[in-house]
């Protein structure tokens, strides 16, 4: 067996909660500013912060949402995120998080698949969350704002609980995010206290944001980059957030002038924008000197371009959602191009050919398995696909091909699980291709990506119609709309006679790719 062990030395990670780590790090100045909402300028100090986390958990107790309590919340990046978050942590309940872009009928999936009771929501998602709450274990909406007839957060409020609710430290879920692994539909990802406690401290190792520094938080806080790098990190370090609800490149240059970021954590195609967007020459951006680039992979020479036009040292880092999410970082001090990083603290990689399943040397090709103390406890009731995923001495195959060359760099070369990354969001194709067929005038289909400079890939369609339909494209596109977010949405339908499949019906996607050119 070849085990490419990480090159920093083992951390110790300390047997607290999320959320008593989080308070170490908000107790370092209290008085500070601990998260801005970006847009209206609105501030809240660490002290405050951690007040009405106290109290929140408090109320979520009294109402009987405590220790397997599941709570989703369904909103943007605003500072009323950490709150809820780490509320439900400090009362021992799980945080399933939502996309707040996400349809009633997605959204109903992930309440009923999670056994969430109670929905927060942000006040621009009411209607969604109205609908996506029937006939699911909902008992009650909260709403980040107001609401006619649902309930406001600030109700919630209870007297401060002052101490961590007992909570398994090892097994209990605290948070519950949603990934569709390596192949197939969205599955729960549990994750514990000691799971984001263990990526918080290996982060810790390697980005080291200085207690005082601020960087803007527009990677969405429900997806696990933001939730971790960001949300979780920077404020257990001391460290400050700028929010920002969504992405809008004028407004992030703008915050990132104004708040003399040094260090920018973006996606490819931020990356894109910054290397070549105009808007670009208007702003001071001297202050950063480090951007640090994740959610899926960066080509070397764009990542030169970036660097040198804003004048930083540009790295990647690679995780997944099973992962916590990082488990790969570029150092600062030697960066290499193109590469997705160095195994962090406390983790192990191997390189492993996925059809022989033996160990391949430095430069040589194989599927990337990690082992650590960031591995998820598995997937929520699917043993299989937890199975299929982690092996019985500990290590996660994440799908991805990659070469870890004599250094230890890890650069990843393809993906072997059928996930398409628009915009560093996942798509998964059996998602789509479920909801394909679920038409009556398709007779089966098939959905990959496609290439793309911007967006990394887009989700590209084939359907087979069914005898004597009459659809087109735009009819094809009209039964997604609605039904699924914008970014899972197909960007091109092509009708073919027949989907390829193996003898065993898997679908041949590499003949379909072909197809495409």
């Amino acid at each position: 067996m070849t085990i490419f062990k990480s090159p920093h030395d083992d951390i110790e990670i300390p047997a607290i909660s999320i959320t008593e780590r989080l308070f170490q790090g908000l107790d370092l100045a209290p008085d500070r500013v601990a998260v801005t909402d970006g847009p209206s300028g609105r501030q809240i100090t660490a002290a405050a912060l951690k007040e009405q986390i106290q109290r929140l958990a408090g109320g979520l107790t009294k109402r009987g949402f405590g220790r397997g309590a599941v709570v989703a919340l369904m909103a943007p990046n605003i500072p009323e995120y950490v709150t809820v978050f780490h509320g439900v942590a400090w009362a021992g309940g799980t945080v399933t998080t939502i996309n707040p872009t996400y349809t009633a009928h997605e959204v109903r999936k992930q309440l009923l698949d999670s056994g969430a009771r109670l929905l927060v929501v942000a006040e621009a998602f009411v209607d969604t969350a109205r609908k996506a709450a029937e006939g699911s274990s909902v008992e009650s909406i909260a709403v980040i704002g107001t609401a006619a007839d649902e309930i406001p957060l600030t109700d919630l409020m209870g007297e401060r609980l002052t101490d961590q609710a007992p909570v398994d430290l090892e097994r209990d879920v605290v948070v519950l995010p949603y990934s569709s692994g390596t192949t197939g539909m969205p599955k729960g990802v549990m994750l514990s206290h000691r799971n984001l406690v263990a990526n918080v401290e290996q982060c810790q190792t390697v980005f080291a944001p200085a207690p005082g520094e601020t960087t803007i938080a527009f990677l969405p806080f429900f997806h696990i980059y933001g939730m971790t790098v960001l949300m979780n990190q920077y404020l257990c370090g001391g460290a400050s957030l700028v929010t920002m609800p969504r992405f809008d490149l004028e407004q992030f240059l703008t915050l990132t002038e104004t708040h003399k970021v040094e260090c920018l954590y973006i996606v490819p195609p931020v990356a894109l924008a910054l290397a070549k967007h105009p808007a670009v020459e208007a702003h001071d951006l001297g202050s950063v000197t480090r951007i640090m680039c994740g959610a899926a992979p960066l080509g070397g020479e764009l990542g030169d371009q970036c660097a040198t036009r804003i004048g930083a040292v540009m790295t990647q880092g690679y995780g997944m959602t099973e992962l916590s999410p990082v488990s790969h970082v570029t150092p600062l001090e030697a960066p290499r191009a193109g590469a997705s990083g160095l195994t962090v603290a406390n983790c192990e990689s191997r390189v492993v050919d996925p059809e022989t399943l033996e160990d391949r040397p430095p430069g040589e090709e194989g599927e990337l398995w990690v082992r650590g103390p960031n591995v998820m406890l598995g997937y929520l009731g699917n043993d299989a696909a937890t199975a299929e995923t982690i092996t019985d001495d500990g290590w996660l195959k994440t799908g991805d091909l990659c070469v870890i060359d004599e250094d230890g760099y890890m650069f990843v070369r393809e993906r072997v699980k059928e996930l398409i990354k628009f915009k560093g969001f996942q798509v998964a194709p059996a998602e789509l291709e479920a909801e394909l067929c679920g038409h009556d005038g398709i007779a089966d289909a098939a959905v990959l990506g496609r290439p793309d400079e911007e967006a990394g890939e887009v989700p590209v369609g084939f359907v087979v119609l069914a005898k004597g339909a009459d659809l087109s494209a735009e009819d094809v596109r009209a039964h997604l709309d609605g039904r699924l977010s914008s970014y899972k949405q197909l960007h091109e339908v092509h009708f073919v006679e027949e989907i390829p499949k193996s003898a065993s019906g898997k679908i041949l996607r590499r003949v379909l790719k072909d197809r495409l050119g």
